[in-house]
């Protein structure tokens, strides 16, 4: 497998994505905001958290106009998989890959913990190494992570199976719990919690990375 990490002006979880997937088995490049075209034989893009071009304008959207992006957007286009965490899932609804908008937190604060997720579906190639129903423990840091849809947007969401992880204790005001999406083919996944550090022991807990273990399963099975 492998994975392409974008880092933008302002990333500060490039590097957490990086030894995440490197830790699962992948092939890991780094990829700068201003190039133009992915590396060869890409099969995720991982767009990851931080703050992006200082959260100027709106959270994400200067950079989902970088040049990078566009290549992003084709690699999806084409059936390929991407990954945005946190400012990540903030960027990928900016291109519009994923519908909806990341608000500020309910209470106006920036919150920076451990929470409790739902596994909401199990099938995507991001979740599959998790059981549906389970709950597990990642981080969230974030000032804008408050999911927001109309009321047939998260009706579409839901009927199609399409929502990934919600919280247990919603801690931002997201609506209906939603922590994270899946697009319509169910290989673009956007969530604001950090499963990339929560990957190891070390790091206090590794309910992360099934996911990176999960996704090498798909992407480079035996």
């Amino acid at each position: 497998m492998h994975a392409a990490v974008i880092v933008f002006p302002g990333s500060n979880c490039d590097r957490d994505l990086a030894v995440a997937f490197a830790r699962a088995g992948a092939k890991v490049s780094m990829v700068w905001h201003k190039d133009t075209a992915l590396p060869e034989g890409v099969d995720i893009v991982a767009v990851p958290g931080g703050f992006s071009y200082g959260d100027y304008l709106r959270c994400g959207a200067i950079a989902a106009n970088s040049p990078i992006c566009r290549a992003v957007v084709a690699h999806a286009g084409r059936g390929g998989y991407v990954l945005g965490i946190c400012n990540g899932f903030q960027i990928l609804t900016e291109t519009g890959l994923l519908p909806g908008a990341l608000l500020r937190n309910a209470g106006l604060k920036y919150i920076c913990k451990p929470v409790a997720l739902t596994v909401a579906t199990a099938d995507s190639a991001f979740t599959r190494a998790y059981r549906p129903g389970s709950t597990i423990t990642v981080p969230i840091a974030h000032h804008d992570g408050n999911y927001f849809a109309d009321t047939d947007t998260l009706d579409r969401l839901e009927g199609a199976d399409r929502v990934a992880f919600r919280y247990v204790d919603n801690p931002n005001g997201s609506l209906r719990d939603i922590a994270g999406i899946l697009s319509e083919n169910r290989r673009v996944l956007g969530m604001m919690p950090h499963p990339e550090r929560m990957a190891e022991p070390a790091h206090g807990g590794s309910d992360g990375a099934a996911m990176f273990t999960g996704l090498m399963d798909v992407l480079a099975p035996a």
